[in-house]
């Protein structure tokens, strides 16, 4: 049976993570609550793959069909997903360093360069 928890979860950590970069009010902030977005992917990521009694997909030592495994290709995507969220945090990052050094502040309502 498939339980509707890890994507309740999943929901929850993104929602929580849009609110606070609704609500934020520093860069930094910002960019911290973008990745507990991405977060809520690795959660997402995790139950999709997920299947009760399951192995690894190791077939070095179980013979091909004797026991349910896991789907590797769900595995490689969540590394994936991990690579690129660290990839676009540290991007984020560098870019509200050089935002506080231009502007010298981090609230986006003081950047009036930025409006239209």
């Amino acid at each position: 049976m498939m339980s509707v928890l890890p994507y309740l979860i999943a929901a929850w950590i993104f929602l929580v993570g849009c609110y606070g970069l609704a609500t934020s009010r520093n860069l930094i902030h910002a960019v911290g609550c973008l990745s507990v977005c991405q977060a809520a992917t690795y959660v997402l990521l995790l139950a999709v793959g997920y299947r009760d009694g399951a192995t690894a997909p190791v077939y070095s030592d179980i013979e091909p069909g004797s026991r349910p495994v896991v789907d590797p290709v769900v595995q490689s995507l969540a590394l994936t997903d991990v690579v690129v969220g660290a990839t676009v945090t540290a991007l984020l990052l560098a870019l509200v360093l050089q935002i506080a050094k231009r502007h010298g502040t981090l609230d986006p309502d003081e950047l009036s360069e930025l409006r239209g």
